[in-house]
């Protein structure tokens, strides 16, 4: 199991209530279910796009993205304007 750090943005901060946090799992898919324990952090992660060390995670399925060790999760929720 690997071990690293989630780090929420925007919305994502506000209904996580903090702006990082050490998290273990083996995929992104297995990560999103461990942190979906509130109902709005869950309706957050639903609309979010996730960054695994940088890299965009895309439109694959999560449970297939493996996490390295030490990895960096980033969880970006959509943004307005642009």
């Amino acid at each position: 199991m690997a071990s690293g750090t989630v780090r929420y943005w925007a919305a994502a901060k506000d209904a996580a209530g903090v702006a990082e946090e050490p998290f273990e799992a083996e995929t992104l898919g297995e990560l999103i279910r461990r942190i979906s324990g509130n109902p709005e952090l869950e309706r957050v992660l639903r609309r979010s796009s996730f960054l695994v060390n940088g890299a965009p995670a895309g439109t694959r399925d999560p449970g297939t993205i493996r996490l390295p060790e030490g990895a960096v999760v980033e969880v970006l929720p959509p943004f307005a304007g642009g």
